[in-house]
């Protein structure tokens, strides 16, 4: 039995070059049934594909050049992310940081510090939330006039629906008292009528429409960033929910270099973003591009969600409209005669019937198999959930945003119509397929946080006590299949990953724990130690140690 160090770097630095058996593992994913299949071990072909799954090491009856111990870890399927933005994550991550501010105070302290710091004229920063502020009060320009009066500064929302700017910004944009609001979006106005520097949805790209673009160097460097995080979760694949031209370029120039690990499941961000015809696979299977994203409404946490009764905590509005029928109907018709998947957002639950209404008629026309999408799916009539099946209509969920959100729905729509928020049991006992994500940078990217909130509707702390709306939770095979099979379902890609079958990618994890025997607050905190794509080691969290490794 080979120990040598080369070996090991040959394993972690290129791909498997002869077939490989992966022993002494806890194997576990989700069966083509629904129910958790275990397994002791796998074997990988050259080609970086499954030859065949293994109960024992002596059950195996072919010869194999290279064999690696797994330690008795346990081993999962790649997970997916059904709903993330890969090029914003990298760029969160490499601007101001205002995820977790406790006040405005504490938001100001940080612009303070990261501008005396940083040399571009325009101040970027994203993660700021007024839900987690004791007054809950929406910043304002004079807020960030206070820190940065001389260089624009523009602060995104958590949820990516809102913006505050500082004048600066307001000054560049050309935004005034008499500026009207864009269709689809809100500039948030004082008393007399002046712009406070708060711009919802649409109304925030007269600002950003005047930001430098980013510089093609900046967009692979936020991709290298975004790969190492998305790896250290153990996320093999994501469905890129947004991608412009220009990201997909970047992309593109980084798979054909043989530096993209994570496989892309991309969706235009929008129809003027669309290629002439759908993209399938292709640079090794890393890439794929066959589908459309398109917005209907707003968030809730901006009130910008369209809903169909008035916001309980402000009666005189009922969010945003983004679309009439007619254009919604326009938008998804010309997408689908072009043989794109659709994959629309949707939150409130005015804009998911509208949706639903829109891909009936397509169904009528097409078929129930062309998969269209709902992403978040987040307030729902009960009564249109029954809808989604008979359509084909695939719900994109993410179980971080319920644990997040839980407090401000209940604010926002009042206790009496909470019956179809975050209902992923009810999508599910519907006949409708689920596919779960996190909406990084939204949310944080780790999986194993949404595993936790989607078998107990509970946040890290264990609150609240029996969880919130418990009959909406699932099981954790429900939960762990939202995230590999029916994620992969969900990109028309089951038939290469989600699950560890021959002929599929060996794409797979490593973890510290036994998954399926912890409590959800344990689940949550599972840390990923090596992270495997194609039969090639990616990612580990330290240098292997006690590995055992052998050749012919």
């Amino acid at each position: 039995m080979l120990r040598s160090a080369a070996l090991a770097l040959a394993l972690l630095s290129s791909a498997a070059d002869a077939d490989t058996l992966v022993y002494n593992v806890k194997g576990v994913q989700v069966g083509a049934g629904g129910n958790l299949q275990r397994f002791g071990g796998l074997v990988i072909g050259d080609d970086g594909k499954i030859i065949e799954l293994i109960r024992r090491t002596e059950d195996l009856n072919r010869p194999i050049e290279h064999e690696v111990d797994g330690l008795g870890r346990t081993l999962l399927p790649g997970l997916i992310d059904a709903h993330g933005h890969v090029i914003s994550l990298g760029l969160a991550a490499l601007q101001l940081d205002l995820v977790g501010t406790t006040s405005i105070a504490d938001l100001q302290d940080r612009l303070r510090a990261y501008a005396g710091g940083v040399g571009p004229m325009w101040i970027s920063g994203r993660g700021w939330n007024q839900e987690l502020w004791s007054d809950k009060r929406f910043p304002t320009a004079a807020d960030l006039d206070a820190v940065v009066r001389e260089r624009p500064v523009v602060l995104e929302r958590v949820d990516g629906h809102a913006l505050v700017v500082n004048s600066a910004a307001l000054n560049a944009a050309g935004i005034t008292a008499v500026t009207r609001d864009p269709v689809g979006g809100k500039i948030e106005r004082n008393a007399q009528g002046n712009p406070t520097g708060l711009l919802i949805d649409s109304a925030m790209d007269l600002v950003t429409s005047k930001q430098p673009p980013l510089s093609p160097m900046q967009r692979a460097r936020a991709l290298e960033k975004a790969q190492e995080i998305l790896l250290a979760y153990g996320l093999t694949a994501v469905a890129d929910m947004g991608t412009s031209k220009a990201d997909w370029a970047t992309m593109e120039q980084q798979a054909a270099a043989g530096r993209l690990n994570v496989r892309i499941m991309a969706y235009a961000a929008g129809l003027a973003e669309m290629p002439a015809a759908p993209v399938d696979w292709e640079h090794g299977g890393r890439l794929t591009l066959r589908g459309v994203k398109l917005y209907d409404d707003g968030a809730l946490g901006s009130r910008g969600a369209w809903l169909k009764l008035p916001y309980a905590d402000k009666p005189d509005t009922r969010g945003l409209q983004f679309n009439t029928d007619a254009q919604l109907k326009a938008m998804t018709a010309q997408a689908a005669a072009r043989g794109f998947q659709l994959a629309i957002h949707a939150i409130g639950d005015a804009a998911n019937a509208q949706v639903i209404s829109a891909y009936e008629e397509l169904a009528r026309k097409y078929g129930p198999g062309r998969r269209w999408r709902i992403e978040h799916f987040q307030i729902a009539d009960p009564a249109d959930i029954a809808r989604l099946a008979p359509a084909g209509i695939i719900a994109s969920m993410q179980p971080t945003h319920q644990t997040s959100d839980r407090l401000m729905a209940e604010a926002r729509l009042g206790p009496n119509r909470l019956a179809g928020a975050y209902a992923w049991q009810s999508v599910l006992k519907s006949g409708a397929r689920l596919a779960f994500g996190s909406d990084f940078p939204v949310e944080s990217p780790n999986p194993f946080a949404g595993l936790a909130a989607a078998i107990s509707r509970q946040d890290m702390a264990g609150q609240p006590p029996g969880g919130w709306l418990p009959a909406e939770r699932v099981s954790f095979a429900q939960a762990l299949g939202g995230f590999t099979r029916d994620a992969a379902y969900a990109g028309f890609s089951e038939d290469r990953i989600g699950s560890l079958e021959p002929g599929k990618w060996a794409d797979f994890i490593l973890v510290d724990r036994d998954v399926t025997a912890a409590d959800p607050q344990a689940l949550a905190r599972t840390q990923v130690l090596e992270t495997w794509v194609a039969g090639k080691k990616v990612w580990q969290r330290a240098p292997a140690s006690g590995r055992a490794e052998r050749g012919k």
